[in-house]
């Protein structure tokens, strides 16, 4: 980095911020629990598809690559890939071959982000043995793991300020980074040789060609641990990045304002997930304690979220579409189809934050006393063996993958975001209940209707005249509309009418839509 004095240590924060997607892409997908084998093959069917199927100029953020404990067995638990046993690939999980392949097949279009489990390794209870993904041996209850290697002095149990060695405070900041989270052993990351040993695992990553990685239970490291394996970190591989670049940084940390550990601890190190984000919007959406969409007209910091640009968004994400972790009944899911579109339509036209679309997997649901029980099946699978990806005539998936990033909805308004990227929000109006509409400059235009009544009146789009296709009704191909035709006057202006029983009540038109 040539930068002087202060300002090496400046510039070398601003570059974790960086998502490096491809061609002014402006959200990711997480694919989660997918293939590599299906996330390769999700990058062909982008770059080959005339209408951008998969999810454009984005990035697939994957699951955790390393080895990890079997859980489970036949269902194959959904946590299971959290419990690290090794620092490096391994051949079911997968090998350096295929993993390479895969990502160097990805980056015509798209950008691949790891989620970096480097906080903890498996369970305490977890037997000892070799029955890991790829074989090593490992035993928990004396802290050892071969093939790192990590001993007993690798981690924080001698640290840990609570009797049982769990987190039994959550007031208490050095509990909650230096004890178990759910009985899972605490790496020391404050040693050196931890530090190394992690670093040297995300370095093999960067060399492959990944773009970044989301620090899973980043709330549970200190800061300045973080810092730490960043400095140790190389910069991106140049086959693909411009020289000099910095991985970039997403970092876990659940901060809903009243939590002793903030968000803001942690700005220095990247982008930070903003879990008040999901929960709010959930709230408001689905019209609960008195909270309606004309609220949203100061949506971001005025409704106390971090900066925007230090804020990766979601509507949900793995864990609280399943009531694990914050949020609860609040969380808008692929379950509750109609709502979620709205709210993830309505996340991708605002240009508060760096957005992240879900892509989930079905799991029998079944509840006891309100409670899902079910909620830690892991992906669809044949005897532990999780199943392909496969894609429906319609361009959905099938096989029990649910892939919202691929429902016309969502996809189109991740273009739409593209298009819009830059421009400031525009020509807001409600109804002072739940019908809003708002432009992004000159460039796209977007409207709701959450009533139970219908919408129907004349707004100001800010966009040039012509008749545009509705690219959540359908498709513009070959110069015609699949969908509703809405045509914007010499004045801007445009008629709206979305029925409160529509299915996908909103309607959204952009310059790239225009016939």
């Amino acid at each position: 980095m040539k930068f002087f004095l202060l300002l090496s240590l400046i510039g070398f924060c601003w570059a974790q911020y960086n998502p490096h997607t491809q061609s002014g892409g402006t959200s990711i997908v997480h694919l989660f629990e997918w293939r590599w084998v299906d996330v390769a093959k999700e990058c062909e069917r982008y770059t080959a598809s005339e209408n951008h199927t998969a999810l454009p100029e984005g990035g697939f953020p994957s699951s955790p690559p390393g080895d990890s404990a079997v859980l489970s067995c036949p269902f194959r638990a959904q946590g299971e890939r959290s419990q690290p046993e090794l620092r490096k690939l391994c051949p079911n999980s997968p090998n350096d071959s295929k993993f390479q392949d895969r990502i160097t097949n990805c980056f015509v279009q798209v950008r691949i982000y790891v989620d970096a489990v480097i906080n903890h390794m498996t369970q305490e209870g977890v037997q000892a043995g070799t029955s890991s993904t790829c074989g090593s041996y490992f035993n928990p209850q004396t802290r050892e793991f071969s093939g790192v290697p990590f001993s007993g002095s690798d981690f924080n149990d001698g640290n840990c300020r609570s009797a049982s060695g769990e987190i039994e405070n959550y007031n208490d900041p050095a509990q909650v980074r230096d004890c178990h989270m759910s009985y899972l052993l605490d790496l020391a990351l404050g040693k050196d040789y931890v530090r190394t040993k992690v670093a040297d695992y995300m370095n093999h990553l960067i060399d492959i060609g990944v773009a970044g990685f989301r620090i899973d239970a980043a709330k549970h490291i200190w800061p300045g641990d973080i810092q730490a394996v960043l400095f140790k970190l190389h910069n991106l591989n140049t086959k693909w990045f411009p020289q000099g670049s910095r991985p970039s940084m997403i970092q876990e940390v659940v901060d809903l304002g009243v939590d002793v550990i903030k968000s803001s601890e942690y700005f220095g190190t990247g982008l930070v997930t903003e879990f008040k984000y999901g929960i709010s919007l959930g709230t408001v959406i689905r019209k609960w304690n008195g909270e309606k969409m004309a609220y949203l007209r100061n949506w971001g910091e005025g409704w106390g979220l971090i900066p925007s640009d230090r804020a990766l968004v979601f509507v949900d994400n793995h864990d609280n579409q399943r009531g694990h972790g914050v949020g609860g009944s609040t969380i808008l899911t692929f379950w509750d189809a109609r709502l979620y579109k709205m709210a993830v339509g309505f996340m991708l036209a605002h240009p508060y934050g760096f957005t992240r679309v879900m892509s989930s997997y079905y799991w029998p649901r079944y509840f006891e006393n309100g409670d899902d029980i079910n909620n830690w099946f892991g992906p669809p699978n044949d005897n532990g063996a999780t199943k392909e990806v496969t894609i429906n005539e319609d361009t959905t998936c099938g096989n029990g993958w649910v892939c919202e990033h691929r429902w016309r909805q969502i996809r189109n308004m991740v273009a739409f975001r593209n298009v819009v990227n830059g421009q400031p929000l525009s020509n807001w109006w409600d109804n002072g209940s739940n019908q809003v509409a708002f432009g992004r400059g000159n460039k796209g235009f977007i409207v709701f209707n959450n009533d139970d009544w219908s919408l129907s009146t004349t707004l100001q789009t800010g966009l040039p005249e012509g008749t545009y296709c509705d690219v959540i009704s359908g498709d513009k191909i070959d110069g015609y509309c699949t969908g509703m035709k809405i045509y914007v006057s010499g004045d801007g202006s445009a008629q709206f009418f979305i029925s409160n029983t529509a299915g996908d009540p909103f309607i959204a038109i952009h310059v790239e839509s225009k016939l």
